[in-house]
């Protein structure tokens, strides 16, 4: 009887039995994550290097390997918290099956924004808070403007199917939103974002 094979059969059931080690994310990654983390909750000024290095657990040589200075990574912070509304609301604008839902996915999607998890609880619009902090000419404040008037167009557009000039109404719901987004943050919930949707409906179906 050949018994040779034994031992490898074992050592191949062994390693296919054991758990898989999970792959540790990139540096870029965990620096990103970090900021969101940290710039969130402490604010952009209120946080240095040398905490986002310690959250994410990586050297400094990988921070600047990664972004050339602390203003490089706020931007990039800023860019991710753009796309993940956008995908929020591309998440939203799918399941919403009239021309109202569509306008109304806006509101939905900063609802949405605002239940997420943050390790501190929900405090605002982070791109409206770091814009506050930025000074004037930063290349930050511009794509927070940027993002906000990407916003609005997006009510625009959805509003196109609903009325022949969709600017104004456009501009009033914007504004609505934003001033919701304001009053949520201070108190730490949605309540105020769900209100100002309310309100929104109310004006697309007087």
């Amino acid at each position: 009887m050949n018994t040779t094979s034994a031992p490898a059969t074992s050592a191949a059931s062994a390693a296919s039995a054991a758990p898989a080690v999970p792959k540790r994310k990139p540096a870029r990654d965990r620096l990103l994550q970090a900021a969101a983390e940290e710039f969130y909750a402490q604010g952009v000024t209120g946080t240095g290097i040398d905490t986002i290095i310690a959250t994410a657990g990586v050297a400094k040589k990988s921070l600047y390997n990664n972004f050339d200075s602390k203003d490089a990574l706020v931007a990039a912070y800023l860019e991710e918290r753009h796309r993940e509304w956008l995908a929020l609301f591309e998440d939203r604008l799918a399941n919403a099956e009239t021309p109202t839902a569509r306008v109304l996915a806006v509101f939905d999607a900063y609802a949405d924004h605002a239940n997420a998890e943050y390790r501190d609880g929900w405090r605002g619009c982070g791109l409206l808070n770091a814009a506050a902090e930025l000074p004037v000419g930063h290349p930050g404040r511009a794509a927070v403007r940027a993002h906000k008037d990407e916003v609005e167009g997006l009510l625009r557009a959805q509003l196109a199917e609903i009325v022949e000039a969709p600017e104004a109404l456009a501009a009033h719901l914007s504004l609505l939103l934003e001033g919701s987004m304001a009053k949520s943050g201070l108190e730490g919930t949605d309540a105020w974002v769900l209100r100002a949707r309310g309100l929104a409906e109310a004006l697309l179906h007087p």
